[in-house]
């Protein structure tokens, strides 16, 4: 099969397309035939050396996928070859067949393709579990999401307007702003311009955010403390702007603030499932009643993953940039795949 690598630590120039052989379905597991998978953050950690795959995880990049069940392994109920499924993966997305635990994996929702449904299943995971799982966020609440443009900003926005819940994004550029408007963020701005606090307190009537949901790390620490209500809750899932920062601890007392972080890839499968059967039940459903959309930039072919990652890294996309990895796909032209607008 063909597959991606990074053989050593760089830019996107040093992502190989090699052939491999094709893995084999364990107990419990699903043989998925890959039709395309997704760009994130940690691919491109990881192909500067930044972020090693967990212990025992193959080396081909990619942390999720939609394709096709080719063959159950032993024990698996519940699934039957020729299923459309996609799945967050520790890695091996980047590849045309991967294999992947059955307690994880998830039906493709029906009114979606692959190539959309590449799209979800990662940064619909990572926004659920932080904002409502482990951030708390309720209905009637304000929520704060750094990067409203990227893939899982604009999960989150979609997943918190749903909820019933104010939103507002930072971004790089008023354009970006206004493409976080047009898929349901309430307000923004762009984070180079503006006092990050007083930003926010300007919008929320001098209360701040309920939620923050930050993927910048250190450098944002003080910031998004001070742009918190009381009883505020600031989530970290990044740490582009580095892993340390000042924390106020008189702030934090004050006003009753809690901090959180965490991670999903270095979970094992058994502590994925749960969140996975939560999004089956509580998200899945909105993307058959339109209320949630797979928000897509563009669509590459395999080969051009280099593209992609570079793409990434210039932050000139909103939303998803999709792998095409089966070569059969109807893969739209550029500009067909552009945030569509998402329904009521």
């Amino acid at each position: 099969m063909r597959a991606v690598v990074s053989p050593e630590p760089g830019g996107p120039e040093t992502l190989t397309l090699v052939e491999r052989n094709e893995p084999r379905p364990g107990a419990g597991e699903l043989l998925v035939r890959v039709a395309a998978t997704a760009v994130n953050r940690a691919d491109v950690l990881q192909r500067r050396g930044l972020y090693a795959p967990p212990r025992g995880v193959t080396d081909v990049l990619g942390l999720e996928m939609a394709g096709t069940v080719a063959a159950l392994g032993d024990g698996v109920s519940g699934w039957a070859v020729g299923d459309r499924v996609c799945a967050v993966l520790p890695g091996g997305g980047y590849a045309e067949a991967v294999t992947v635990p059955a307690e994880v994996a998830l039906p493709v929702p029906a009114s979606l393709s692959l190539l959309e449904a590449a799209a979800i299943a990662e940064v619909f995971a990572t926004a659920y579990d932080n904002l409502f799982l482990r951030g708390r966020l309720r209905a009637g609440e304000t929520v704060l999401v750094h990067g409203g443009a990227s893939g899982v900003g604009t999960a989150a926005t979609q997943l918190a307007r749903r909820a019933g819940c104010r939103v507002l994004v930072t971004a790089g550029s008023a354009s970006r702003v206004a493409a976080c408007r047009a898929f349901g963020a309430d307000d923004g701005f762009v984070y180079r311009d503006a006092d990050i606090p007083a930003t926010v307190r300007e919008l929320t009537g001098g209360r701040g955010a309920d939620v923050v949901l930050d993927v910048v790390g250190g450098a944002y620490l003080a910031a998004n403390l001070a742009a918190l209500a009381v009883e505020g809750r600031l989530v970290v899932i990044g740490l582009m702007g580095g892993a340390r920062g000042e924390l106020d601890l008189g702030l934090l007392l004050a006003r009753r603030l809690t901090v959180l972080g965490s991670t999903l890839r270095a979970r094992t499968a058994a502590e994925k499932a749960p969140l996975m059967e939560r999004l089956r039940s509580e998200v899945w459903p909105g993307f058959d009643d339109g209320s949630l959309r797979p928000v897509i930039d563009r669509v590459l072919p395999l080969e051009r993953a280099a593209e992609a990652h570079a793409a990434l890294e210039a932050s000139d996309h909103v939303g998803k940039i999709v792998l095409a990895v089966d070569a059969t796909l109807d893969v739209p032209p550029p500009g067909e795949a552009t945030h569509p607008s998402i329904g009521a």
